[in-house]
């Protein structure tokens, strides 16, 4: 039985995805990696797991690691692998390579983060993993080899040092040659707000419909955050914790509330 760690690798472009090829194959150096992906694209889809249908597996054949399509989604991945397909809980879950970052805002959107929240949710150590490059055009060049490499790294540093409880580590890597990478930089979650984003048309009938999409104002960005790492050429290295509470407001509420009851 080998003692290297077990790494579940997903992602939400599908399981016949450049990426997730290319991450599982770099993983295979540092632990043995299963892979459970969805059988289509799951872009968008946020954290929704499926509770009214059930959720089907088949092994995919000539990959050079163990590799299942997965009927459910990026979260239903990571549930099924983790409990079953990996032979044991794995040591880390990895989601990626996304094509096309995943920052500021929209991590609340990302197949690919919502992943790796499900593998924090269920115990394991996770790291999201997103290549910065131009989406949804297909044509252009993407460097999934230095997405990868950054990824490796990653991978080592948490396997040997874990990270908080309930802490994902979001990766965003630039599309450019590994020579061409200025580093990483540990930053803040920055904010992505969009303009116009329901695009609202007519189809040849006459009958409305939107693309919900918008554009984002460079301008905007914020020293020391996920998207000025990744403008300025480094890998962006964002902790991102499952506890949505606002402690701070929590904190005063309760003190509000403790000051009214003795006064």
């Amino acid at each position: 039985m080998s003692d290297r760690p077990k790494i579940l690798v997903t992602n939400d472009d599908g399981y016949g995805s450049d990426g997730i090829i290319a991450l599982a194959e770099a993983l295979a150096t540092v632990g043995d990696v299963t892979v459970v992906a969805p059988d289509q694209d799951q872009s968008g889809v946020g954290h929704s797991v499926s509770i009214k249908t059930p959720v089907r597996v088949s092994p995919v054949e000539g990959r050079a690691v163990p590799t299942y399509r997965c009927s459910g989604t990026p979260a239903d991945c990571v549930v099924v692998g983790a409990y079953d397909l990996c032979g044991g809980m794995p040591a880390l879950v990895v989601s990626g390579i996304n094509r096309g970052a995943n920052l500021g805002d929209d991590v609340n959107y990302s197949g690919t983060v919502a992943a790796a929240f499900e593998g924090v949710i269920v115990g394991v150590p996770s790291i999201a993993v997103s290549l910065a490059a131009a989406w949804p055009e297909r044509d252009r060049e993407h460097h999934w080899e230095t997405a990868a490499e950054v990824a490796t790294r990653a991978a080592r540093d948490v396997l040997e040092n874990g990270l908080p409880r309930l802490t994902l580590l979001n990766v965003n890597v630039p599309n450019v040659p590994l020579s061409q990478l200025r580093g990483t930089r540990w930053v803040r979650q920055g904010r992505k707000a969009y303009r116009d984003r329901a695009d609202k048309r007519k189809d040849p009938r006459g009958e409305t419909y939107f693309w919900l999409w918008g554009s984002f104002d460079s301008s905007t960005i914020v020293e020391g955050t996920d998207l000025a790492a990744i403008r300025d050429g480094y890998a962006s290295m964002t902790p991102i914790t499952l506890d949505r509470t606002d402690h701070d407001e929590l904190g005063r509420r309760v003190r509000a509330e403790n000051h009214a009851a003795f006064s």
